[in-house]
């Protein structure tokens, strides 16, 4: 949701969005600019904002794990019901139905305002697309990004979804950009670097032609909807936040077929790439491990 975009253009005198302490020029003004990344900053601690928790107990661990199981079976049950004719809407209601039935709430709904209870985003749109009477057709691809709150705890995923049969271009993006969630995730273990996330995921979608979205990140989650760290899914490796046993956070890359850029729709949500491209998104909630990562919400 909306209230983790990444800061990728501060003022070249504020801080970077790394966290390094250093003035965003001498960080990672050059690299934003230019789509290269810029040279390792040196780590400094890192500051938490209010309310973000970012090394979880065993027992929040439980609970998170046990909401990310029920946004798992959300979409699960999506993948037997999304296909042409079904409107947007209607996945918001399949969505809100299974959710309070399950005894938890769907996050989203009135989340700043937010009038749905999940994001479902077509072809060119991003991220928080508003569920509507839409009708999906043929050709179309769909990212659902669905979280619950059960007890008290968050999970969040997403997934792409194909409308029948889709140009080639479609199929390789979704296929693309599900790699690369699986690359970040393979990044994740204890003496790594958030930076390390963002590098692999880069590398993998502009060696494909595609871009990555800057506008938009990962972000710590479980106690509230987002916390910190910020998660870019760009950068260099050995940089940001070390990773940690025990945080939990998630990974969401945004790639597009064209320009990385987007703007945002009058309703204040919906986010579109600029040049009306395709886009994908796929998402986990991870664990830090003592040995490695736990994919909460597979």
């Amino acid at each position: 949701m909306r209230e983790v975009p990444a800061p990728t253009a501060p003022g070249r005198n504020d801080p970077c969005w790394c966290g390094s302490g250093l003035k965003y020029k001498k960080c990672h003004m050059a690299g934003d600019r230019t789509g290269r990344a810029a040279p390792a900053a040196p780590q400094t601690p890192f500051k938490l904002r209010p309310g973000s928790t970012l090394i979880k107990t065993p027992a929040q661990i439980e609970g998170i794990r046990q909401a990310s199981r029920l946004t798992r079976d959300i979409l699960d049950l999506l993948e037997e019901r999304v296909r042409e004719g079904v409107t947007t809407e209607q996945i918001d209601r399949w969505v809100y139905d299974h959710t309070v039935a399950h005894g938890a709430v769907p996050s989203p709904l009135n989340y700043k305002g937010f009038p749905k209870s999940v994001c479902t985003s077509v072809n060119e749109v991003v991220c928080h697309g508003i569920p509507e009477e839409r009708v999906l057709v043929e050709g179309d691809i769909v990212n659902i990004d669905v979280t619950s709150t059960l007890n008290g705890f968050f999970g969040d995923a997403s997934r792409m979804y194909t409308i029948g049969r889709v140009s080639p271009q479609a199929a390789t993006l979704v296929r693309v950009t599900r790699e690369c969630l699986a690359l970040g995730i393979e990044q994740v273990r204890p003496g790594g670097f958030v930076g390390d996330i963002g590098a692999a995921i880069q590398a993998h979608a502009e060696g494909h032609g595609f871009s990555v979205v800057r506008d938009f990140v990962g972000h710590g989650t479980g106690v509230r909807f987002h916390e910190d760290p910020q998660i870019p899914h760009f950068g260099q490796r050995g940089t940001g936040h070390p990773l940690l046993p025990g945080m939990v956070f998630t990974i969401e890359p945004m790639i597009n077929a064209g320009d990385w850029r987007i703007r945002i729709l009058d309703d204040g949500w919906t986010a579109v790439t600029v040049d009306g491209s395709l886009s994908a998104q796929y998402e986990h909630t991870v664990l830090v491990t003592e040995t490695g990562v736990e994919v909460l919400t597979a």
